[in-house]
């Protein structure tokens, strides 16, 4: 292989392995905030509240204790997404990365120091 063709392969290489290093940090950042609910906002939509009290409790307990990713509902390998069934309602939740004046997206969502999270549960119907 030529010296160019091995350069260019060692870069692609050392990008790869830098992508999959900042997924696996957004993974980890995503995990720990839906499991713990600290690090950023909760949103739940009003359709989600109207199902009551007991629901909305039930539902955020199945959205903590989340795990049934794939490559279907989360292509990017970063568990910001996931789809539920609770008393015959497909319920979404997904969480965003702001910056933390929550005006755009964050800078670097590794970064917790300059990313704010919001996790919005609501229903299917509402996406």
């Amino acid at each position: 292989m030529p010296r160019s063709e091995r350069e260019s392969y060692a870069q692609n290489s050392a990008r790869v392995k830098e992508l999959e290093r900042r997924k696996a940090r957004i993974r980890e950042l995503n995990d720990a905030f839906r499991a713990n609910m600290y690090g950023g906002r909760w949103l739940i939509t009003r359709g989600v509240q109207a199902l009551g009290f007991s629901v909305v409790d039930a539902v955020i307990q199945q959205v903590r204790s989340f795990s049934s990713f794939s490559d279907e509902n989360d292509p990017h390998e970063e568990h910001d997404f996931g789809s539920i069934e609770h008393a015959g309602q497909r319920i979404f939740w997904k969480i965003d990365c702001y910056d933390k004046a929550l005006e755009c997206g964050s800078p670097d969502p590794t970064d917790p120091d300059v990313t704010a999270r919001v996790i919005t549960i609501m229903l299917a119907s509402e996406y």
